[in-house]
């Protein structure tokens, strides 16, 4: 029915950059010096388990108690 007014769009080139290849060259060198740096320097990812070594430990500890006082009870 009435035109919307829409936003204004802009196709901006920077006027003294002569190459954009040399900044993405940039972007991509500092990705390859970190990769470069995790390699060299033995960085793992850590994988996440479902339970805590903590909890197991803990569960382990009460289930060894468990059966030490039914033991005690019934025998």
């Amino acid at each position: 029915m009435f035109k919307q007014k829409r936003n204004k769009k802009f196709n901006y080139k920077p006027r003294f950059s002569e190459n954009e290849e040399v900044l993405d060259d940039e972007a991509s060198n500092k990705n390859d010096f970190k990769s470069k740096w995790r390699r060299e320097t033995g960085h793992k990812v850590k994988i996440k388990s479902v339970l805590p070594i903590r909890t197991i430990i803990l569960l382990l500890i009460l289930l060894l108690l468990c059966m030490y006082v039914l033991e005690k009870n019934y025998l």
